[in-house]
């Protein structure tokens, strides 16, 4: 029988409409606390379900369908953690299916990002849920990752602005978690693979934008399932008590992630490991001998709970059900933000002979597989189950109505293919990837490996375990991907055939690009038109789609990773290790640094009309350590058409002790203007966002000189600079 639950359920009893203080906050959860037996204390530490039950319920496809409940205390009305899974949108049934993380990162628009996350809040407390796991800022070290479609993108003050607004819009309403802490940047090998990295790295590239979550209030971090420099990060003291609760003053609760997110209850417990998810496992067998024993202090325990419940108490208080009616999932309004937020994220890549927008067309070729199936993303933890899907070609035979002929084929065929393109004013190729080429990823014999993990059934269990562990689902029949990281950062040799094809055929060919993360065009990239990234565009993405290439939205959309040249410039990936060493370098950082070219810089994107730049200010040229750097520019639409352009501050460091980056992004602002119009666009930059990590010293702010860069991408030959000093 699955749990079901609404927005009166979602904080039980401790709901309360009254705002209160954090001292009050404090008070409550503490005299819950009290009130709790040691059993009591450790059933907050896990999930509520029985072990083999519960598995067998959430491979059954029972993740996506409820919340999963862990240390409800009905005595007390104490509600528990009531978790459900995004980042696309609510993962239960009906709720609104945004993009995915990395086409929202697309938008550089984190106001966007912060009501997408009230959006999402308020559907997750209307279905009884009280906690969002979907706040995924892991770093994009190499476009093959599987999973990069739920984050936003290769840079750490990006990711850092996206996590936080997200952060703050769904916590209007429930918790927040931020995952998956840290450097879980590779999918098929995350249970098995040993992350080594020194502490300049991690500090400087893996750790900023957790910390922005951190800095901006959120509920609770999730561990990853990998091994950092030597220790599982479900277990992993240095990460979870020494840097996040010690360093950054962590207030929140830490989780694992789930299953398989921890390996030892004791070393879990002394890291600072709070909550075990989804099922009664290792903390529930063997937490209160360990307290017994004195080999876990009364008060680790005490710690957790209290964590635990003032979360629960804080995002309680200062709300009212009423405010959270059933209908407010997948409502009107929230559909046309997913709409607004599919247009903004769309790159245009290419636009030879300005073909875009399209005007005047009567007769339009529409083709591939992937133009008329829905294509939301990954089939796992990620997985949405929206009312619709509006595909490519449903958007365009919508707008077009009986005004243009649409002609649609497959692309199984290429011959066919290019004879319907040649008979057409514009080809329009939907080509890409979907969850069989990229997504989460649980190998077949992954249960085998982990089975020491596991507890020994009951006599009742026995049937469903035997089952389990014999004959392990498929990952279809799991509905936890069969991606994994990709293969190729190409496309599919038949899909690269069909573009050649199709544009050989007709001139006027436009390929759109659905993938969750960068793909290399270079076998076909010259021979067409133009070249439209989608991503995965989400509920609303044919919409979108549409709107875009009719001109009805100015795409404004900017790369928020490198599309390389070639796979050889980017960092070594072996999608099976076992150990990998991550540094300073991927992305735009290390390209650079390589000299290396890339097809499409990061922070690239065309736009249908023009913009220009000029009178670049600074506030000051010499700043001190606690100061700011603040910069304005001019920037002007000197199009036709009214626009967004994405305004993006570089800092590089002249003359640094240590090797650092050629430039780092610093700042970014969208300003909208009409034709004719200029703006100032003002950017803040803190002085000790400029530091370096000293594995001694810590952070530290070199009193030298720096040039700001205030450009259209990261490669921009136009960007405008300025120099300033820190003083010592």
């Amino acid at each position: 029988m699955t749990p079901s639950f609404d927005a009166a359920d979602a904080f039980g009893a401790l709901t309360t409409t009254e705002s209160l203080t954090d001292a009050q906050i404090e008070e409550r959860a503490q005299a819950l606390l009290d009130q709790l037996t040691l059993e009591e204390k450790i059933g907050l530490m896990d999930g509520d379900p029985p072990f083999w039950p519960g598995l067998a319920e959430m491979f059954a496809g029972g993740y996506n369908k409820h919340t999963w409940v862990a240390g409800a205390v009905p005595r007390l009305g104490i509600p528990g953690v009531r978790f459900s899974d995004g980042p696309r949108g609510v993962v239960m049934p009906g709720a609104t299916t945004f993009p995915v993380s990395m086409a929202r990162g697309a938008s550089w628009d984190p106001a966007l990002e912060e009501r997408i996350g009230d959006a999402i809040g308020r559907e997750l407390r209307a279905l009884g849920g009280n906690h969002f796991g979907g706040v995924c800022i892991n770093v994009v070290r190499h476009p093959a990752w599987g999973r990069a479609q739920e984050t936003y993108g290769e840079d750490s003050h990006h990711l850092g602005a996206f996590g936080a607004a997200l952060t703050r819009g769904v916590q209007g309403h429930v918790m927040a978690c931020a995952k998956h802490y840290a450097l879980n940047s590779m999918e098929n090998a995350r249970f098995t693979v040993d992350v080594s990295i020194d502490p300049r790295a991690l500090h400087e590239v893996y750790l900023p934008h957790f910390k922005r979550a951190v800095d901006a209030g959120v509920a609770s971090v999730m561990s990853a399932y990998n091994s950092v420099n030597g220790e599982w990060c479900g277990q992993n003291k240095t990460l979870l008590h020494d840097i996040l609760k010690e360093q950054w003053g962590f207030q929140g609760f830490v989780l694992t992630d789930f299953v398989w997110g921890m390996r030892d209850a004791k070393k879990a417990a002394l890291a600072g490991q709070d909550l075990e998810m989804p099922f009664q496992n290792l903390f529930h067998r063997h937490l209160k001998g360990l307290v017994e024993r004195g080999e876990v202090p009364l008060a680790r325990i005490d710690d957790a709970a209290l964590r635990l419940l003032r979360q629960q108490v804080r995002f309680a208080q200062g709300r009212n059900p009423s405010d959270y009616p059933s209908d407010v999932v997948g409502c009107e309004a929230h559909r046309q933000l997913a709409r607004e937020a599919a247009q903004k994220s769309i790159v245009l890549l290419k636009n030879e002979g300005n073909l875009l927008p399209l005007t005047n067309v009567q007769r339009v070729a529409v083709i591939g597989k992937l133009a008329d199936m829905p294509n939301t993303g990954d089939q796992g933890s990620s997985n949405t189950l929206p009312a619709y899907v509006i595909t490519p070609l449903q958007g365009l035979r919508n707008a077009l109505g009986d005004g243009a002929t649409v002609v649609y084929d497959d692309g199984s065929d290429p011959a066919r293919a290019a004879a319907a393109a040649a008979a057409t004013d514009v080809a329009i190729c939907v080509v890409g990837y979907t969850s069989a080429d990229e997504g989460e990823y649980v190998a077949p014999d992954t249960m085998a490996q982990l089975a020491t993990l596991f507890p020994p059934p009951s006599p009742e269990e026995a049937p469903i375990a035997q089952a389990l562990m014999q004959a392990p689902p498929s990952s279809e029949e799991v509905g936890f991907g069969v991606g994994g990281d990709r293969s190729s950062l190409t496309l599919h040799a038949d899909d690269e055939a069909l573009i050649q094809a199709v544009a050989a055929a007709n001139a006027h060919t436009i390929v759109a690009i659905m993938a969750g993360s960068a793909v290399i065009t270079e076998a076909w990239r010259e021979q067409v038109a133009a070249i439209l990234m989608l991503w995965y565009p989400g509920m609303e993405g044919g919409t979108a789609f549409t709107d875009v290439l009719l001109g009805r939205v100015n795409p404004s959309g900017k790369l928020p990773c490198t599309f390389p040249k070639h796979a050889e410039d980017l960092p070594f990936f072996d999608k099976h290790a076992t150990a990998i060493t991550y540094d300073l370098w991927h992305g735009y950082r290390k390209l650079e640094r390589d000299g290396a070219q890339p097809a499409f810089p990061f922070g690239f994107g065309l736009s249908y009309t023009t913009y220009a730049y000029g009178n670049l200010q600074l506030a000051q040229d010499r700043l001190g350590a606690d100061d700011t750097l603040e910069a304005r520019i001019d920037v002007t639409n000197t199009g036709k058409v009214e626009g967004s352009e994405v305004v993006q501050l570089y800092i590089a460091a002249q003359g640094s002790k240590v090797e650092r980056a050629p430039k780092e992004l610093k700042a970014f602002a969208r300003v909208r203007l009409s034709p004719g119009e200029t703006r100032t666009a003002r950017l803040a930059v803190p002085v000790s966002d400029l530091a370096y990590y000293d594995a001694s010293a810590g952070w530290s702010v070199e009193p030298i000189a720096y040039e700001v860069i205030i450009a259209r991408h990261a490669l921009d030959s136009q960007a405008h600079r300025a120099r300033f000093t820190i003083m010592g």
